[in-house]
């Protein structure tokens, strides 16, 4: 089979590098264009040593008429220059977009935390999203079925998809299936996240620290309820709770994330007070709720009871590694995730809603293969 053409906006940047490395070794692929800004007229092996492969191609300037005519375009770019360029993009292009530009479903949301020009919302690009429970979800004569329908659905030949954000995956990992079985109570959500710094973005800023600064230190940021991630992980738990995404606000969700001097990956802290459902419930059916959530998602693994979530197992792949535990004490319901936030929380999962558009297997030119220590 002929390869799919890619050209990649924003190549230079974090995001666009992560898809441009997993994009050169990938068997379906090829990348023919590098688009960017201030680095026009560069060969990408200035900025992307570490991808000999496409180290000859030349940047070229962020317009339609260079990204046209490629069968697949990836846009790396800040919010709201996406969504400006996407209307004068191929129609029979599949373009994927990495920023938030195309994520909310209401524009209420993103007026709240964005502002500015509003986008129609594309097909989210999280398979693994639960968006309800299947008719036959009580049936018990297959134990082993999924009993959840997913987003991977919506993707199949789908010509336009939103990438989701890092620390939402993260955190909709963590606690999908405590919101889909009902197990936690909706408005004491509560979500903590250790990020690295790539998952501030490249530009040199307060939440981007100088080395000597950020070395050795922790710091928070987007705190206060203030951080733009926070109604696309509600989107998603009215989802995964069978909702439209106009009832989020039946949930509530404090989320602080927290800088670390690590270059990559995020590991998510998610609690809950827990239902009265949970608490009839033993650990056991707890954790029985979301091995049967996971059973079925490749990419998506809950790891051995007592097995904690340590991000430098998931570096590089596009794994999400989960944990349950319960607080009787406290009455809590707790989960983890750790993700490779530039892999399965950006490029990778891309590239994953990417294979299922275009009907090839969903793990293609991906690993769950972590390079710890």
């Amino acid at each position: 089979m002929k390869p799919y053409t890619v050209a990649v906006a924003g190549a230079t940047g974090y995001a666009g590098g992560e898809a441009l490395r997993i994009l050169a070794a990938h068997p379906a692929f090829d990348v023919t264009c590098v688009a960017g800004h201030s680095s026009v007229g560069h060969k990408l092996g200035e900025f992307m040593p570490h991808i000999p492969q496409l180290a000859d191609l030349t940047l070229v300037d962020t317009t339609p008429e260079n990204l046209n005519g490629h069968d697949v375009i990836i846009l790396a770019l800040p919010h709201g220059a996406s969504g400006a360029l996407a209307a004068s993009l191929d129609d029979n292009a599949v373009v994927v977009d990495l920023g938030a530009d195309h994520r909310l479903e209401e524009q209420a949301a993103w007026d709240d935390y964005y502002g500015g020009d509003f986008y129609p919302h594309w097909t989210y690009g999280m398979p693994e999203l639960i968006v309800g429970k299947k008719v036959s979800a009580n049936d018990s004569s297959d134990s082993s079925a999924d009993p959840y329908l997913r987003q991977r659905e919506a993707l199949v030949g789908t010509k336009r998809i939103a990438g989701p954000g890092c620390n939402v995956t993260a955190i909709t990992m963590a606690f999908q299936p405590a919101i889909a079985e009902g197990l936690v109570e909706p408005t004491s959500i509560v979500a903590d996240l250790v990020v690295g710094y790539s998952g501030a973005g490249k530009s040199l800023k307060r939440t981007n620290l100088l080395a000597a600064e950020a070395l050795n230190s922790a710091v928070p940021y987007g705190v206060g309820g203030t951080h733009r991630h926070i109604p696309e992980v509600l989107q998603n738990f009215a989802r995964a709770a069978g909702l439209p995404a106009g009832e989020a606000s039946q949930f509530r969700l404090n989320f602080t994330p927290i800088l670390a001097p690590m270059s990559r990956g995020i590991l998510a802290s998610v609690k809950a007070v827990m239902s009265d459902r949970a608490l009839e419930m033993s650990d056991a059916e707890i954790r029985d709720a979301y091995a049967k959530a996971y059973a079925d998602q490749y990419f998506v693994d809950l790891l051995p009871e007592g097995v904690l979530p340590a991000t430098e197992n998931v570096l590089g792949s596009n794994a999400a590694h989960v944990q349950v535990v319960t607080d009787r004490r406290s009455g809590h319901l707790q989960a983890f995730a750790a993700i490779d936030n530039l892999n399965r929380g950006t490029a990778g999962q891309a590239v994953e809603s990417l294979n299922i558009a275009l009907g090839l297997p969903e793990d293609a030119g991906l690993t769950k293969i972590g390079v710890a220590p």
